[in-house]
């Protein structure tokens, strides 16, 4: 395998948060990082390139793909980052809403993949990254479509390693619980907002205020994102953080009804 100097990484969403710390962990590690965000503008990552590409586009995304193979013939590492957030009741989103939050948290990573793969068969090698989340592992109440989002992907993550692990090719899941910072700016607001969701969509927001003491930072995730990409052994999820680590174990250990009790309990919720 070529050494990090040698590669080129390719890090969507990556103006902010997780995305930009990523995009300067693997650019410190020695990659050849490009970047993207949907706008142009801003102070760019440390020694990252940065390019504009919207997701849900396939014509910004095959333009993203084409330039960077023009400037660099490579594509190693693909870090797919670029997401938003939706939390409150499941019927406060229109079918609408929720299209708009599957095309950029699945369907944009669908559109991405698509694009890179054809150059890492080719090549016979090279690293597929997918942001993920804790609520990718356990659906919390009040974030039913996000989480669903997040399901999503990670049935295709994993479905896609199968497919693509005779070209050398391999995927990875990166599942933080809260990170501190996350969907300040991104995440939407239900379109169809229903009073009787009212104390719950401000006990959500408390209840993340809550969790900031035990979040983990961008930084933390960025370096969970740098070991998928550089590790000599694979390894398919790498929860983030002391929280996703307990929460990983305990649901794949504990009985079902003890964990739906369990964690109807931890959100306060009646039996």
């Amino acid at each position: 395998m070529p050494s990090p100097s040698q590669k080129t990484a390719l890090v969507t969403g990556a103006s902010s948060g997780i995305g930009r710390a990523s995009a300067e962990a693997l650019a410190r590690a020695g990659f050849t990082v490009f970047g993207t965000s949907r706008k142009p503008g801003g102070v760019p990552p440390s020694k990252v390139t940065m390019l504009t590409c919207d997701v849900t586009d396939d014509g910004s995304v095959a333009a993203l793909v084409s330039e960077v193979l023009a400037r660099t013939g490579r594509i190693d590492v693909l870090v797919n980052n670029a997401g938003v957030g939706l939390f409150g009741g499941a019927e406060e989103s229109s079918v609408a809403q929720v299209q708009r939050l599957y095309d950029v948290n699945l369907f944009g990573v669908v559109r991405v993949i698509n694009a890179v793969l054809p150059s890492m068969r080719t090549r016979g090698q090279g690293r597929i990254i997918n942001l993920s989340s804790g609520l990718g592992i356990v659906p919390a109440p009040y974030s039913a479509h996000y989480a669903g989002s997040k399901f999503a992907l990670e049935g295709y993550s994993e479905s896609l390693d199968h497919e693509v692990r005779a070209f050398d090719i391999r995927v990875s899941l990166i599942e933080p619980a809260t990170v501190t910072g996350s969907f300040d700016q991104s995440a939407l607001e239900p379109d169809t907002k229903k009073k009787e969701y009212d104390a719950a969509r401000a006990w959500v927001q408390d209840f993340i205020k809550k969790a900031l003491p035990t979040a983990v930072t961008p930084e933390e995730v960025a370096e969970a994102v740098l070991r998928a990409a550089t590790a000599s052994r694979h390894t398919l999820r790498y929860p983030v953080g002391k929280v996703a680590k307990q929460v990983s174990l305990l649901r794949r250990l504990m009985p079902a009804r003890l964990f739906d009790k369990v964690l109807r309990q931890q959100f306060g919720l009646p039996r």
